[in-house]
């Protein structure tokens, strides 16, 4: 299973699937901006753009809806709009509730797993910045340097329990890679999933990032990800570095003494992203 959100947890299901033969992804619902905010708003649901990209990866190469998923409207009151995002939102009413609209989705376009919100209910993000100031809402805190601590709020919002029996019962637990707050952190931190990583026995792999991103993890080493990881309880096992960008230093291993930091090349050919055939060799390796 996969923990995270974004378009990286949209590569790691990507190169999951080439491996796995039950696949879950756990998906952060703190996004405030965009076609997702707007619907977040408007209709007080859970944004769903993560989720869509990660239906996206998993769909069936050959689902004409699974590539139309990501189609924007470019124009009128729909303007900006994800056809992904306001089709979750319309079978959100009609299927019966949220996850069963990511469920129908899901059978609409093939998906080889299932994708799951890490909660039922939109959560804001409420972070602490080295200035001792409080930043509020995902697009705030990914625009804000020197984040010291993360919170959800509300601070125990509700969980689906199938999130919570996915990560109890995975045989491997990847987390990432994405922003480290608003993506990552994002997800790990609900209280109901951050219990059940605790209590699972599986292997839990950190894919880090390819680059710090401004400005919200400006100067970060690898280590600094490990490090923010552990200080909001989030426990892996092993950190994979791509060679050369956010690499492995030795560091003070007193900072994260049970982390195993193993360099591989997993970014595609430009740099720009990590491939998906790379990641999922290292990622099975792994297993």
């Amino acid at each position: 299973m996969a923990i995270g959100g974004g378009h990286g947890l949209a590569a790691t299901l990507q190169a999951v699937r080439q491996y796995a033969t039950h696949i879950t992804a756990v998906v952060s619902v703190a996004d405030d901006g965009g076609s997702s905010g707007r619907l977040r708003e408007g209709l007080s649901m859970p944004p769903p753009g993560d989720l869509r990209r990660c239906l996206n990866a998993l769909a069936d190469p050959e689902s004409a809806l699974g590539a139309a998923l990501e189609y924007r409207f470019p124009t009128g009151d729909m303007a900006g709009h994800a056809l992904g995002n306001v089709l979750i939102a319309g079978l959100a009413e009609a299927a019966g509730g949220f996850i069963a609209a990511l469920d129908e989705v899901g059978r609409l376009i093939g998906a080889v797993g299932r994708v799951l919100p890490a909660t039922t209910e939109p959560v804001t993000l409420v972070a602490e910045s080295s200035a001792a100031q409080s930043v509020e809402g995902q697009v705030a805190v990914q625009n804000t340097a020197g984040i010291r601590r993360l919170a959800v709020r509300p601070a125990m919002p509700m969980t689906p329990v199938e999130v919570v029996t996915a990560i109890e019962l995975a045989d491997q637990v990847v987390i990432g890679p994405g922003s480290l707050f608003t993506s990552v952190l994002a997800a790990t931190i609900v209280p109901s999933v951050l219990s059940a990583l605790r209590s699972s026995r599986a292997p839990k792999v950190y894919v880090c990032n390819l680059r710090p991103q401004r400005p919200e993890t400006e100067g970060f080493s690898a280590l600094d990800h490990a490090a923010a990881l552990a200080t909001h309880g989030v426990p892996i096992d092993t950190m994979v570095c791509h060679p050369a960008r956010l690499s492995c230093p030795p560091g003070d291993q007193n900072r994260t003494p049970t982390v195993r930091c193993i360099e591989r090349k997993v970014a595609d050919a430009d740099g720009a992203a990590h491939d998906p055939t790379r990641l999922a060799a290292v990622l099975a390796e792994l297993l």
